[in-house]
């Protein structure tokens, strides 16, 4: 028979899948937005320093959370502190999350300026390849049948909307290979992201993701672009909004949905992200927006839906 708590935990977890289902399309549209700012930041910042600005301000940001959460808990009577001693292990996963996150975004941004947007999008959207993959070589993930189905499904989908404009030519292979090189950064991104939380809180991981990634940028930017910060009120308004909205929250909810879903199922939601980015640029820019682009999103959508109903799409739970 079922104690109260086994009880307890078996009615309360439907409530928790459906909570996460709505928070990831949230994470989704906010994502989606970075485009935007992006392409409205770089009217007068150079991509290396709009991202060296998202990181700080969400360091920032982060930074700002955690002193309200500490001084939060000093006024409650009954708050014990339960220090987590941080490892040589923990540091170094620290480092290596925000260095792939900087990686990340460099190799894609860079990757705009040696191949097609087409390209590099269709080549950065392979990230659920990488990290199905991961979450089968290094967490021990099984992966059915359905899941799998889904997987090929939704990235026929994403794929479709760039397929047209797909350029194959011997000077892009460069641009490519960085593209792909990207997908497999972001993916080991959330695979380690994904394995912290076993330990640390979103808001420290993310953290350790902004600080690092921004050390890691600022050098970069210095040696190969002349303005550091934005000098128009629009320009400001779009750093912030990548830094609070994209990097804070966006970032934050899919760092949270990996304590109940696999980094592998995570980022084939994320596939909406481009398609989601293409109805944001015709409502805002005016850009063509085709019927077959509405097709590839609903044929996303399936993909998605098949996923979650097969084996893997969860995080692995001890008995």
């Amino acid at each position: 028979m079922l104690n109260k708590l086994e009880l307890s935990q078996q009615q309360t977890k439907p409530k928790l899948d459906l909570i996460e289902l709505i928070l990831l399309p949230i994470a989704v549209l906010l994502l989606s937005l970075a485009a935007i700012f992006i392409k409205l930041s770089e009217n007068e910042l150079g991509p290396n320093a709009t991202i060296f600005n998202r990181l700080w301000i969400g360091s920032l940001t982060l930074g700002l959370c955690k002193a309200i959460e500490k001084a939060r808990h000093k006024k409650s009577h009954d708050y014990k502190v339960q220090s987590k001693p941080y490892t040589i292990r923990d540091l170094f996963l620290f480092v290596a999350v925000g260095s792939v996150s900087a990686l990340c975004l460099l190799t894609w941004a860079w990757s705009l300026t040696q191949t097609s947007v087409a390209n590099s999008n269709l080549l950065h959207n392979l990230t659920p390849i990488f990290a199905t993959l991961g979450d089968w070589l290094f967490l021990g993930y099984y992966f059915d049948g359905r899941f799998l189905v889904g997987l090929t499904l939704a990235l026929r989908g994403a794929i479709a909307v760039g397929i047209e404009d797909l350029q194959v030519a011997p000077d892009h292979f460069l641009g490519d290979a960085v593209a792909l090189l990207s997908a497999v950064f972001y993916g080991g991104n959330l695979l380690i992201r994904e394995h912290l939380l076993s330990k640390f809180s979103v808001t420290t991981i993310l953290l350790w993701n902004c600080i690092v990634g921004g050390l890691l940028t600022l050098p970069i930017v210095l040696s190969r672009e002349n303005k550091l910060f934005p000098s128009s009120f629009s320009g400001w308004l779009a750093v912030i909004g990548l830094g609070v909205l994209c990097q804070v929250i966006g970032q934050g909810i899919v760092t949270y949905s990996l304590k109940n879903f696999s980094a592998g199922f995570i980022s084939l939601f994320l596939l909406l992200e481009p398609l989601m980015t293409a109805i944001f640029a015709w409502v805002i820019f005016g850009e063509r927006l085709s019927i077959f682009n509405w097709v590839a999103f609903f044929v996303v959508l399936a993909g998605i839906y098949l996923a979650k109903s097969g084996q893997g799409s969860k995080q692995v739970m001890d008995d």
